[in-house]
């Protein structure tokens, strides 16, 4: 069996921004989670991943991504914009590995699978934002193909999808669903400790 490598998904500025449509209440916490965790994966020699979302001005490498109901909406994550740049406080990790994706997940359209052969990668273990979104569609996808997969559920974020649906009740959604058949769910740390 291969190793495990850390995805750390859009630790972007548009969700640490309170002026932003997508901020992440308690974004600091989540954000110290991940970097935990990637401090935990280097400290064992395991591989840890950054990707990001990133698109060109003109939208056309977005596709369905703003107009999935048939409006267009404006493009967001424009490449070089300030929303779309990793957020001051990430560690990022020397000799880790960099990716842009264009979809909510880190498989579509990009070389994620080529480099996870390479390095002899059967598991993946997810953090980022959003829980419900570019996290939890990864871990379908890496289901999909083949890997087995580990959500650390309290190293995601999201925004709140209402007053009476919040990011903790999309947490527990996510969770739920993906350990009834997709992947292990653990807590950042229980998932440092498990590593030790």
């Amino acid at each position: 069996m291969g190793q495990t490598a850390l995805l750390v998904i859009d630790a972007q500025n548009i969700y640490a921004d309170p002026a932003s449509p997508l901020f992440v209440r308690d974004f600091g916490a989540s954000l110290a989670r991940i970097n935990a965790l990637a401090r935990g994966f280097a400290a064992a020699g395991r591989p840890v991943i950054y990707v990001r979302h990133v698109h060109r001005a003109d939208g056309r490498d977005a596709g369905r991504m703003f107009d999935y109901a048939g409006t267009r909406e404006p493009v967001g994550f424009i490449e070089g914009s300030a929303e779309a740049g990793y957020v001051p406080d990430l560690e990022i990790l020397a000799g880790a590995l960099h990716m842009i994706k264009h979809r909510y997940s880190c498989f579509e359209g990009t070389e994620l699978e080529a480099i996870l052969h390479s390095l002899d990668v059967s598991c993946v273990a997810v953090c980022g934002y959003m829980t419900n979104f570019c996290c939890e569609t990864t871990a379908r996808a890496a289901h999909d193909r083949d890997y087995f997969v580990d959500f650390i559920i309290d190293a995601t974020g999201a925004p709140d999808l209402a007053e009476d649906f919040r990011q903790e009740d999309i947490r527990r959604a996510v969770g739920a669903t993906l350990a009834a058949g997709f992947a292990r769910i653990f807590t950042a740390e229980d998932y440092l400790a498990s590593m030790r």
